[in-house]
Parts: C-alpha cells; sequence; structure tokens
C-alpha cells in the first residue's frame, strides 16, 4: 500500500495518509498568548483545514487524543470540544495532562480520521 506524506520536514509530516487513514501531526494554537478558550478553538480550526486538505472532515475523525499542560483546563478546553464534535461523530478520544514543547502552549491534539468516500 502506498503511503503519501504531506508538508513533510525533517521531524514529522503534517499529513500521512495510508490505506483510506489520515494521520495529523499535533496541532497546536495559532496564538500561545491566548487562553485555553482560544487556543483551543484556534487548534481545532487548524485541524479542519488540515481534514479537508487530506480529503476528510470532522465528521470522519477516528480518533483524537488531547494533551493539556494542566487538567484546571479540562473543563474549558471540553466546552469548545463538544461544540465542535458533529453531534453523533464523536470519535474514540483520551485527553491527558503533559508538559508542552513551550510554556505558553496549553493544549495539543492529535487526530486520526478515515478518508471521505
Amino acid at each position: 500500500m502506498k503511503i503519501e506524506r504531506q508538508e513533510t520536514k525533517a521531524r514529522m509530516s503534517r499529513i500521512v495518509k495510508h490505506n483510506g487513514t489520515i494521520y495529523l501531526c499535533g496541532q497546536v494554537c495559532k496564538d500561545a498568548t491566548q487562553g485555553i478558550t482560544e487556543q483551543t478553538a484556534t487548534m481545532l480550526e487548524k485541524v479542519d483545514e488540515l481534514l479537508i486538505q487530506a480529503g476528510s472532515d470532522r465528521e470522519h475523525i477516528l480518533s483524537a487524543t488531547i494533551y493539556v499542560s494542566d487538567m484546571k483546563y479540562f473543563a474549558d478546553m471540553n466546552a469548545v470540544w463538544d461544540a465542535w464534535v458533529p453531534e453523533g461523530h464523536a470519535p474514540a478520544r483520551a485527553c491527558v495532562e503533559a508538559k508542552m514543547a513551550r510554556e505558553a502552549l496549553l493544549v495539543e491534539i492529535s487526530v486520526v480520521a478515515a478518508e471521505k468516500a
């Protein structure tokens, strides 16, 4: 089976497609000076953009792993997440507290999705 990599750099590819499955690299917010609500919203906007680029959308997300810098952000992050996920299309999901690559980052997500037919 062919593996397709998009926006590949030395360390990672932003999108990897294989056998009808799309893997996105970890996505963070557009502006790390913002709070958790804004960081989560812009992070999910980036996921939307990459899914469309890869031939998918949020209704086709299979799984998501969300990393928050502190579980005190869990409820506020979930409020944005819950409004973003289409009803009836909730993916398998995990959410863990993790040290981020940069201190200002509060949330990151890794997504696996199916290609749209």
